[in-house]
């Protein structure tokens, strides 16, 4: 069943076959939260143009943002592995945590006590209500897998991110791993 494969901590691997949707095609998405009534997550491998401190003048670190989904994409979110510097943050699984005092977090950054590889920052989220995430689940959107890299995913490297993880599940996703990401241009 799939709601038994589906847990908070895991990662949702878009299939080779979502062409032409800008947001998930070739994303692979953190679930922050998943229960009856809906889910939400973090896109992790899609960056965007800006840094932390082009959008908030006051930090002094050149982070990259990320596109964490289509949802309320003028507001910025954030997943880290320092709870113990974070106060009032909320824990997603295997040492990830979500939020938390962002005044704090601001001035951690700037006494250079958080790096890029303890946070990652977002604009939006994926989110999705009730049975929805199920529904795509069965209409074959996304693939499960448990996420091995545990908190140290918040520093990978997002540029081949979507194709390491399509060349692990091995098999016939192997053929999709070198194609072009729109093959009608092919």
């Amino acid at each position: 069943m799939i709601t038994d494969k589906l847990k908070k901590g895991y990662l949702l691997i878009a299939e080779p076959t979502i062409i032409g949707d800008l947001s998930f095609n070739r994303s692979v998405i953190l679930l922050a939260d998943y229960n009856e009534e809906g889910s939400v997550g973090f896109i992790i491998n899609k960056p965007l143009k800006y840094t932390i401190h082009d959008l908030i003048p006051d930090v002094d670190a050149r982070f990259k943002i990320y596109n964490g989904g289509p949802v309320e994409q003028d507001n910025l979110y954030f997943i880290h592995n320092i709870p113990e510097l974070i106060p009032n943050s909320i824990e997603i699984s295997n040492g990830i945590y979500w939020g938390g005092d962002f005044e704090s977090t601001k001035e951690l950054i700037n006494k250079g006590e958080i790096s890029k590889d303890n946070i990652r920052f977002f604009l939006g989220y994926t989110g999705w209500d009730e049975k929805q995430l199920e529904s795509e689940m069965e209409n074959n959107s996304w693939i499960i897998t448990a996420n091995s890299y545990e908190n140290k995913i918040i520093g990978k490297s997002a540029t081949h991110f979507w194709k390491e993880q399509i060349m692990e599940l091995g098999g016939e996703y192997l053929i999709w791993s070198n194609a072009p990401e729109n093959p009608y241009l092919n």
